[in-house]
Order: structure tokens, then C-alpha cells, then sequence
């Protein structure tokens, strides 16, 4: 295929934006070459400024679990524009989204709107450090909750692409108060808080992590997470900006049956606007200026756009639940074919998958957590991203990311990445 228009746009964009682009990981760094620059999408395909269709699998990070352009999406947010496109006001479609979405979700009762995803478990990680009075977070290595100064210490996906995880700019005050932990380890959560004890606000997960390829918990592991935020007064936030309205309509804790204390949401939530939110039990969430003491605020929260979107969204999905079973069907058809071209070529692999989320590592070990992760061989990756590539089938240019499956793809669109993996594990 032919970048040439791609390459003389980025180019252009280096001139005056930091690297060619607004945000990392789409700089194609760690893969090499020039990034792709898209010109319009349509159900399961990209089509750049070349011209070139490609098969999509990173959906926008997500959001378009119904593909690119889904017509209601579209027709809801082009009324809704007409009207006017912000106000800076209260509007009836913010309640519409959040009692919609508190109906989908377990275990919450009120919900607030921001504008990302970072936005969402900043915010959140203030929630529960107000309402529990303690400073301490816990994330997990190789987990990515967006780029507020708490969230970057072994942040996996943009950060470990890039090769900084522990970004300049972030002061070691605040940097001491986020504790690490090795993801479905248990035991060593469990020493971290011992260590800690009395001073952890939070415990914050990707309860399926998808910034270090897709990582599903292992058994008991979240559940063990529950026990020991229980029986330490500390809150369990999931963040669900990926797995939220995705792998289940009430995201991962319909899926796996485990309640979450705080649980933030992006990109579905606003069918693919950019947009966040965060949600909680009453008592949690009545914290929240203006009720209670701990404020946050956002001009834009709620953007009538992002909200018509988000209510198209939502809606489809929550009416018709067989779009999960076929998104999960899906998902496991390309594993399969994806796993027998490997095997046919000799290829060292590991797939990792849950609902429409997987993931290929080249490594021969079990990828559970952030370490096993970065040992899967980078340079394969590299050969295997442009190989897809040169075929008409785009993936996350990072071996540290998931893709996501939509259901505008169709079984011949499968067949057609797994004929192109074969083709490409030939090379390898």
C-alpha cells in the first residue's frame, strides 16, 4: 500500500504539533514508519488520505462497538447540533444518559459527567481520598488510568511505548503517595497495605487490563482485591473507561459479579464524543460539591453532543443484549484463526481474550500482569503490525495495547485478517 499523502501530512503536522500528533501513542514510535492519516470511516473500515480501506481493530480505542458512523449515533448528534452545540447549562439529556446508565450498572445510584477519561479517575481518586480522609492510592504496574501526575508511575500502554513510565514533571510528593502493585497478585497487594496500614484512600484497576494488551484477572484475584478493600476501609475503583458497556452492559461487574465502591467510564459512554464520567453508591457520591466538600467541575461536563451520542449508544446496547453474545462470538473466531496461522508458521505466541477483547503477545510465556507483558518480542511485533498493515488490517501500533472488536465486522472481514496473518507469519 501507498502512504505517501499520509507521510507528507505528518510532515506537515511535526511543524506545529509536538511530535505530529495529539497524543502519543498514535505516532508510531515503537513500530516504526509514518502513522496512518484517516480521512473517513464506515462500519469496520478506515479509509486514510491515500485511499486505502483498512479493516479496523482498535475502534477508536473502543468506543465503536457498532461500528464507525453507526446511523442512530450519527442522526442524534447531527439534531442535536442543530439546536445548538453547548451551553455551559443544564440540559435534559444529561439526566436522561445518567438515569440510563445507573439502570445498566450495578451497584451505583448517581453518576457525574466529565470530558475523558483521565478526567473520570482523577476525579475519582479525589472522591475516595475526601470521603475515606486518607492520602494513599494503589494502582497496579502496567495499568493506565489516563495522565494525571498520580496515574504516571508504570502507567503500561502510551507511557511503556514511549519508554518514560515515570514521566518528568510528576514531583515525588506526589509520586510517594501512589503505592505499586503487581497486577493479579494478590499477596503483594496484601503486603502493600499491611505496610500501609490506615493510610490507603483507594485501590484503583483496569479490572480487565487492556494497557498492557488485554489481561483478563485471574481467579480470585478481584475477588481478593473486595476482601482486603473491606476489611481496610478502602475503596475499590474500577476503572471501566475500556471494559465499561463493552463486555457486558454493566461492564465488568455484571460480568464477573464483583462490586466496585467507585467505577468510571469513557469512550462508550459517549458513543465515541469525547467525554467521561464517574459513578458511585449514594453515600460516596453525595460527597460531591455542591452536596459535600470535595469539589470538581468542568465547564463542558455533559456537552449536549457528547450526550445525544452517548444516549444512541447506550440505548442500542441496552436493548438488544444479543449484541454481546455476537460480539463475543466474533472475538473467538478470530482467536482461533488467528492461533492456527500462528501455530501453522512456528510462531511463538500468546493470545490473551475476554469478550471483544484480545490480544496477541509474542512471547511463550502466560501474560498475566505488566512484566510478563514486556517480554513478548518486540521486534516480531514490529514485522507482524506492518505486515497487517501492508494487508489492509490496522491494529494498535503497540504491542502494549488490546484491540477491540466491533460488530459491524463480518465473518469474511475475519477471515480476511486471519488469511492475512497467515500470510504475514510466513515472514516472521
Amino acid at each position: 500500500m501507498i502512504y505517501k499523502r499520509s507521510s507528507a501530512l505528518f510532515a506537515e503536522a511535526q511543524k506545529v504539533i509536538p511530535g505530529g500528533v495529539n497524543s502519543p501513542v498514535r505516532a508510531f514510535k515503537s513500530v516504526g514508519g509514518d502513522p496512518i492519516f484517516v480521512k473517513e470511516a464506515k462500519g469496520a473500515y478506515l479509509y486514510d488520505e491515500d485511499g486505502n480501506q483498512l479493516i479496523d481493530y482498535i475502534n477508536s480505542w473502543g468506543p465503536m462497538i457498532l461500528g464507525h458512523a453507526h446511523e442512530p449515533v450519527v442522526n442524534a448528534v447531527i439534531e442535536k447540533a442543530k439546536k445548538g452545540t453547548s451551553f455551559g447549562m443544564p440540559t435534559e439529556i444529561e439526566t436522561e444518559i445518567a438515569a440510563l446508565a445507573v439502570s445498566m450498572v450495578p451497584n451505583i445510584d448517581k453518576i457525574r459527567f466529565v470530558n475523558s477519561g483521565t478526567e473520570a479517575c482523577m476525579s475519582a481518586v479525589r472522591l475516595a481520598r475526601g470521603f475515606t480522609k486518607k492520602e494513599k492510592i494503589i494502582k497496579f504496574a502496567g495499568c493506565y488510568h489516563g495522565h494525571s501526575d498520580s496515574f504516571l508511575i508504570q502507567a503500561g500502554s502510551g507511557a511503556v511505548t514511549f519508554g518514560s513510565p515515570n514521566s518528568p514533571g510528576v514531583t515525588e510528593g506526589t509520586a510517594k503517595d501512589t503505592l505499586l502493585a503487581e497486577y493479579n497478585n494478590l499477596q503483594n497487594v496484601q503486603e502493600i497495605v499491611t505496610a500501609n496500614k490506615n493510610e490507603i484512600a483507594c485501590i484503583i484497576i483496569e479490572p480487565v487490563a487492556g494497557n498492557m494488551g488485554c489481561i483478563p484477572p485471574v481467579k480470585g484475584f478481584l475477588e481478593g482485591l473486595r476482601t482486603i478493600c473491606d476489611d481496610n476501609n478502602i475503596l475499590l475503583i474500577f476503572d471501566e473507561v475500556m471494559t465499561g458497556f463493552r463486555l457486558a452492559a454493566g461492564g465488568v461487574q455484571e460480568l464477573l459479579g464483583i462490586d466496585a465502591d467507585i467505577v468510571t467510564f469513557g469512550k462508550v459512554i459517549g458513543g465515541g464524543l469525547p467525554v467521561g464520567a464517574f459513578a458511585a453508591r449514594n453515600e460516596i457520591m453525595n460527597h460531591l460539591a455542591p452536596l459535600g466538600p470535595v469539589y470538581q467541575a468542568g465547564t463542558l461536563s455533559g456537552n449536549p453532543l457528547a450526550m445525544s451520542a452517548g444516549l444512541a449508544m447506550l440505548t442500542e446496547l441496552n436493548n438488544n443484549p444479543e449484541i454481546f453474545v455476537s460480539l463475543a462470538e466474533k472475538t473467538t473466531y478470530l482467536h482461533q484463526g488467528i492461533k492456527e496461522a500462528l501455530d501453522r508458521h512456528d510462531i511463538t505466541h500468546t493470545i490473551n481474550r475476554i469478550g471483544s477483547m484480545i490480544s496477541v503477545h509474542f512471547s511463550a510465556t502466560a501474560v498475566t500482569n505488566f512484566s510478563t507483558s514486556a517480554e513478548g518480542n518486540n521486534d516480531t511485533f514490529k514485522k507482524f503490525f506492518h505486515g497487517l498493515l501492508e494487508n489492509g488490517i490496522y491494529i494498535a501500533p503497540s504491542a502494549f495495547e488490546t484491540w477491540f472488536i466491533t460488530d459491524a465486522l463480518t465473518y469474511d472481514d475475519l477471515d480476511k485478517t486471519i488469511a492475512a496473518v497467515d500470510k504475514v507469519a510466513a515472514t516472521l
